[in-house]
């Protein structure tokens, strides 16, 4: 496969990312204690396996990967009234000397490995090339994306992520800075109808 010089400093980047990911799950499952934690991890590894395999066919193949990511629809769990009802967990405080690291401290490590995962893809989508990678970057941004929801919904209902709702007068405040810009207008219909933008589905058929 060729590929821009740029392209194959990002794709070892992205491998190397995911060799830490994968090494770290692997960590994970045999030291978690919560079911519901290990289950999360069980279900997320095989995905994350196949996204590294894919680089490593990209990185070695003439005619690129074979597999594909699937594109993964995100389960809401816990409701915001639920949210408002968890009690924050105890404080705490980083360790420096750690033998085993504890179920909130492997949860932390990996709802932010995620995060950090998707900032890259989404970065490296941008810049690639090879609209196969692109592709490739873009699903993989939204399987961090899914993920870390998975992950955000488990450490909030422990009480490890403590969300708090808007203050009502601040969102008005807020939002009454901007105003709708009306799309029913003679000009705008004509951009719709001159230039319609491609599309390969509907935001209802991902992650709703």
């Amino acid at each position: 496969m060729k590929l821009a010089a740029h392209e194959l400093h990002d794709l070892n980047e992205l491998t190397m990312s995911c060799v830490n990911s994968i090494t770290n799950m692997g960590y994970m499952l045999h030291h978690v204690q919560d079911p519901e934690f290990k289950a999360i991890l069980e279900r997320h590894l095989p995905l994350h396996i196949r996204d590294y395999n894919m680089k490593v066919e990209f990185l070695n193949k003439i005619d690129g990967a074979k597999k594909e990511l699937p594109l993964l629809r995100e389960d809401t769990k816990v409701t915001n009234e639920t949210l408002q009802m968890v009690q924050p967990a105890p404080a705490i405080q980083p360790r420096t000397i750690v033998e085993n690291m504890n179920d909130r401290e492997m949860a932390t490590a990996y709802l932010l490995t995620l995060k950090r995962a998707g900032r890259e893809y989404a970065w490296s989508a941008m810049e690639m090339v090879n609209p196969e990678i692109r592709s490739f970057c873009q699903t993989a941004f939204m399987m961090s994306c899914s993920h870390a929801y998975d992950m955000w919904q488990y450490m909030a209902s422990k009480g490890y992520y403590p969300v708090e709702n808007a203050n009502p007068e601040d969102i008005s405040k807020i939002g009454s800075m901007y105003q709708i810009v009306p799309e029913n207008s003679a000009q705008f219909q004509q951009y719709m109808a001159n230039h319609q933008n491609p599309t390969v589905g509907n935001s209802d058929q991902l992650y709703q």
